[in-house]
């Protein structure tokens, strides 16, 4: 039943360890799974973790994740020479990468991060989230000249997420 609905565990697997390590390689066929259980169980995740500490953010959270992945599909296709991506493939990739600020959100459940550690903790989050996606989206779209460029759009999108979390 789940080969019908197109959920595959190893994929599921191989995108999450992309995203836990930012530093290492991913296949491009793994990355153009389109695969939306994972990032909706992190999305979810990341909603649960912040009504826990009391905030009913579930609406942003998918309206931000959705006007985010608009953007990044636009950007991406305006930017890639060669290829292109799909909504759906945009939308993988930024859920997966929602990971981290899924983990940052469950931490803040649990301690308080107003003033300086928090904030820093925020930052290195934001980094985390950024650096995975522009990874997976630079390895899609052979773009490797160009991870820095594709990078400043993620970090503003999940800069809002960060946001959301410490707020």
């Amino acid at each position: 039943m789940l080969e019908e609905l197109g959920i595959n565990f190893s994929h599921i697997k191989e995108k999450t360890f992309a995203v836990l390590n930012p530093t290492g390689s991913a296949s491009p066929e793994v990355i153009e799974d389109q695969d939306l259980a994972g990032p909706l169980v992190f999305c979810l995740l990341f909603g649960f973790a912040l009504l826990l500490h009391g905030k009913m953010t579930f609406g942003y959270i998918y309206g931000i994740g959705g006007l985010g992945c608009v953007g990044m599909y636009a950007l991406m296709n305006l930017m890639a020479s060669d290829k292109t991506i799909s909504f759906v493939c945009t939308a993988s990739v930024l859920g997966y990468c929602l990971l981290p600020m899924a983990i940052l959100s469950m931490v803040t459940a649990v301690l308080s991060f107003k003033g300086v550690f928090g904030y820093s903790v925020s930052a290195l989050a934001v980094i985390w989230c950024s650096s995975a996606s522009s990874k997976l989206f630079v390895i899609a779209l052979s773009m490797h000249q160009q991870r820095l460029l594709v990078a400043y759009p993620c970090v503003l999108l999940y800069s809002v997420f960060a946001l959301l979390a410490i707020f």
